[in-house]
């Protein structure tokens, strides 16, 4: 069996270690009976491993020259990539012949030609994030679902909110987890011993994320500044890069005299080596998948923060028994929460670790092998 993922993205979101996880899961367990390719549309692909897993849709390699930051520079790349690779793709599966394309992210393209053209390939739409079903993409899916094959959601919460809104036949719905944790990986980053002295023996929240609208991270510094009132052996430590707001959140730490208090470190590879020393990690995103990041800080056993945004936290943390839950963009129902965390017991604390630990099981690479195939099927 044939696997072609196609998955071009623009900026470092969680769902490229899905994709890359995910082709290597099903021919791993499937004992290569399945043979999985990952479809590099510009050049997005070009930084990672194993090069033999990709296939390059065109000679030329723009991927970096693309705009990046804000919702215009963002669409503006997605249509050049909708119009690059319009032909390539075409002749890719007509040439290629895939059993299935598992489409994700900038998925108008596939979706266009798979409802123009005959193909005996079966397309499988993977619906990742929050996508805001306006009145454009309601219609384009409806008119499109009849030739989609399947169509897998992240969350259950998404999963039930598309059965309300009938855009596709529930018989082809399905709920697959992200692969997230590897265990083995994680026992080996978590020593690393390559770390920054000031995180050691200290009591500091950690973040993490690209520096955008979505995570939400100015709302969480300007209240980080009242907990330092109440708390102040506390320290904010916000890990990701992203030009969009890199600036204004230096420049609102240094207005609110936090220099010595929030630091900015950037991306890191090994997010895990700061999770095992971490008092709490909080998530202040405006929306959200379940959160990677929230996934990977309960398989370390970091107690949880987290906005009740859309579409996932809650369902992880499950309503709050296996974490500390807040009002989205909500001032006082965060520092309510944050005072819940410092005042509970190390018995209450470690109930809600063992709950989300739990929950991490769902995220791991055989469920999402038994589950994927599943679907195939």
């Amino acid at each position: 069996m044939k696997i072609f993922y196609w998955a071009p993205w623009i900026g470092n979101v969680g769902t490229i270690k899905a994709v890359v996880n995910s082709a290597d899961i099903l021919e791993k367990y499937s004992k290569n009976s399945i043979q999985t390719k990952i479809i590099d549309a510009v050049g997005e692909w070009n930084i990672y491993e194993k090069k033999n897993r990709y296939i390059n849709l065109s000679r030329i390699k723009f991927h970096k020259y693309l705009p990046k930051g804000g919702f215009f520079n963002s669409r503006l790349s997605y249509l050049i990539i909708f119009f690059f690779s319009f032909i390539p793709l075409l002749n890719l599966i007509r040439k290629e012949k895939p059993d299935f394309l598992i489409i994700q992210l900038i998925t108008s393209l596939p979706i266009f030609l798979n409802f123009i053209f005959k193909f005996k390939t079966k397309v499988i739409l993977r619906i990742s994030g929050y996508p805001k079903m306006n009145f454009l993409r309601t219609l384009f899916w409806k008119i499109a679902s009849k030739k989609i094959y399947k169509i897998t959601f992240p969350t259950k919460s998404l999963y039930e909110q598309f059965k309300v809104l009938k855009i596709f036949d529930e018989k082809k719905m399905y709920i697959l987890y992200d692969p997230i944790i590897n265990y083995n990986e994680i026992v080996k980053l978590k020593n690393d011993d390559d770390i920054p002295k000031y995180i050691i023996n200290q009591n500091y929240i950690v973040c993490i994320g690209r520096l955008t609208r979505q995570k939400n991270f100015s709302f969480l510094i300007e209240n980080f500044a009242l907990m330092k009132k109440k708390y102040k052996d506390y320290r904010l430590i916000i890990i990701g890069d992203g030009e969009e707001l890199k600036g204004k959140l230096t420049s609102q730490i240094k207005k609110l005299n936090l220099h010595e208090d929030v630091i900015l470190i950037g991306h890191q590879k090994n997010v895990y080596k700061f999770l095992k020393y971490a008092k709490v990690f909080i998530l202040s995103s405006l929306w959200e998948e379940v959160g990677f990041v929230m996934v990977e800080a309960a398989s370390c056993n970091v107690n949880i923060i987290s906005s009740d945004c859309k579409n996932g936290p809650e369902e992880f943390l499950l309503n709050g028994k296996g974490g500390f839950l807040f009002r989205s963009n909500n001032s006082e129902s965060l520092n309510q929460a944050f005072d819940k965390f410092v005042n509970s017991s190390e018995k209450e604390l470690f109930q809600k670790r063992l709950v989300a630990k739990k929950q991490v099981k769902k995220f791991t690479f055989f469920p999402h092998f038994q589950n994927f195939v599943k679907v195939l099927n």
